[in-house]
Order: structure tokens, then C-alpha cells, then sequence
């Protein structure tokens, strides 16, 4: 019996640690590091129907117990994935899902239409924290109806295992992923990073081009653990959890919330090991309680 194996719609994951979009590259990066195919999966970085150069520097600036980014999406898109990336990826041995971006829907679907026929690509993840340009910059996650217009528009044309990846910069995330749910998506991760900005007091100007980026790290923990519990008995598809994870302890609490799997993300700049140890560290949880199968941890939150 596989104690640790979990499943994500169509979607079977070895175990449910898997690293967050944004802070793993496309794997290969850490590929010196670790033994990928330990992994349960990876979420390479975000990919766009055309390439972006990204913002201006600086992009990243360093807070307590935390990070702010605002790199912009850079890529080369998704035709330079499919062509050049995606061939040297596509022998491990763990879930390679792609992250997908876009400015409008159009985007999105068109995006996701070119890795339909990527054999070892068995999932998309939907980035609607994007600003959508045709409704003034307001990101696509921040708004029940926009966030169901993007997802049925991606369900359409998309096959395999959607996932739908969740903004925290709202008033209710919960409605928001039931409108993901409600259009067909097959789960939904969260939380993306938290609207912040940082101030060089000597200087009098931020520290980032773009004046606010993205909060990640230790510090957003406790939200977005909230957010996933909150989530997890909103919604009847299963719930990827991420924000703040950097040991063992952490993807369990978040399992015990609901989490069915795990991104992590930041500590991977800390310890690009993290992820390993993570996995071993469920192991030793299992046996020390009398676990089974990883499975019984998911949403067993006792209140």
C-alpha cells in the first residue's frame, strides 16, 4: 500500500508535497539539490500565451519573516515551454503541472489549449491573481464573477485536471472558489501572495519598481492556513494549501485543515532541500500517530 499517495481529480499525486509556482523554476533548476522524482509534483513557473520581460528592477525585497515579489510573470510563453522546456522535463517521474496566466481570457484558454497535447503535462493551474486589461486591471480572483467567467472559459477547451489557484486579496475567498467549483474546476490552491510593499526610510522610496508586489513567507502562514479551512468545508473538490510552509509540521497543520497536497514555495530559496524533508518528516507523523495513509489527515481538524 502506497501510504502517501493522494489524488487531485483525474490527477495522482506519489505524495502530497508538492513545490509552489514561482520559487521551483521548472525543476531542472534544483535537479543538483534533490531527486525530483521523490516529488509529488511540481508547479513550474507561470507561463503566458506571448513572452514577458517582466518588471523593471528591483522586483524582490526581503521583510521580517517574509518576501515581497513582483518579477511580472517573465517568460518566454508558452510556444518556447512547449518547444524548448517542456522536452527537458518530461522524463521525471513526479506531476508536472503548468501554471497559466493571462491579461484576458482569450489568454488564458488559448494558453491552455497548447499543452492539451503534452502527454506528461496532466494538469493546468489557473493564476487568476493576473490583473484581467478588460476590466480596468482588477485582478480576475477578486471577483466571484469574473473568476467563474475565466474558468469556464479555460474548462471549455481544457480536458485534463483544472486547477484553480486562489487570490487571498478578497473579502470572501470562499465564495470565490465556489464560483471556481461551480465551472467545473476539478480543485483549487490556495493562497497566492498577500498585497504588500516595503519603504527604504532612508531614502524615502520603496524598495520594489512596482511600489507593492506580493507577500510571501513564515509571516502569512496563519491567514492562509485560516483561508484553507475556511475553504475546505465551502467547497466538495479538494484543496491544494500553500503560504508560509518551510518544515513538516506546517503541511501537516495544513492537511489537518483540509489540505489535500502542498505547495511550497518561498523556503525553497532557503533550503532548497525543504521539500525532501518535508516528505520524510509526513513518513515519521504517520507511524509516530498510527496513520494508515496520509489520506486520514485531510481535514480531521478537531474542534
Amino acid at each position: 500500500m502506497d501510504r502517501l499517495k493522494v489524488t487531485i481529480g483525474n490527477l495522482e499525486l506519489k505524495n502530497p508535497v508538492t513545490t509552489a509556482s514561482g520559487t521551483f523554476g521548472y525543476g531542472r533548476e534544483y535537479a543538483d539539490f534533490m531527486d525530483l522524482d521523490r516529488l509529488g509534483g511540481i508547479f513550474v513557473k507561470g507561463t503566458t500565451l506571448e513572452p514577458r520581460e517582466g518588471n523593471d528592477y528591483p522586483r524582490m525585497a526581503e521583510t521580517a519573516s517574509g518576501m515581497l515579489n513582483a518579477v511580472g510573470l517573465q517568460n518566454k510563453g508558452v510556444d518556447y515551454f512547449v518547444t524548448h522546456i517542456y522536452p527537458e522535463i518530461k522524463h521525471y517521474d513526479t506531476a508536472i503541472i503548468v501554471n497559466v496566466s493571462g491579461s484576458t481570457i482569450e489568454d488564458y484558454a488559448a494558453c491552455a489549449e497548447k499543452l492539451i497535447d503534452l502527454e506528461k503535462i496532466p494538469a493546468i493551474e489557473l493564476n487568476i491573481s493576473c490583473p484581467n486589461v478588460k476590466e480596468g486591471g482588477m485582478a480576475f480572483g477578486t471577483s466571484a464573477a469574473s473568476a467563474a467567467r475565466v474558468t469556464q472559459a479555460v474548462r471549455k477547451v481544457y480536458p485534463k485536471t483544472l486547477i484553480v489557484k486562489l487570490s487571498p486579496n478578497v473579502t470572501d475567498i470562499t465564495e470565490i472558489a465556489r464560483a471556481a467549483e461551480a465551472e467545473g474546476a476539478d480543485a483549487v490552491s490556495l493562497v497566492n501572495t498577500f498585497l504588500g510593499m516595503a519603504i527604504d526610510a532612508e531614502s524615502r522610496k520603496p524598495l520594489l519598481s512596482t511600489v507593492t508586489g506580493g507577500l510571501s513567507g513564515p509571516c502569512i502562514k496563519p491567514i492562509a492556513l485560516r483561508m484553507v479551512w475556511q475553504v475546505y468545508h465551502a467547497v466538495n473538490i479538494p484543496v491544494i494549501g500553500m503560504g508560509g510552509i518551510s518544515n513538516w509540521k506546517d503541511a501537516v497543520e495544513f492537511m489537518l485543515a483540509g489540505a489535500t497536497a502542498v505547495q511550497i514555495g518561498t523556503y525553497n530559496f532557503i533550503d532548497p532541500t525543504v521539500s525532501i524533508q518535508v516528505i520524510e518528516g509526513i513518513k515519521n507523523y504517520l507511524n509516530r500517530h498510527n496513520l494508515h495513509t496520509v489520506s486520514e489527515l485531510i481535514g480531521k481538524l478537531e474542534i
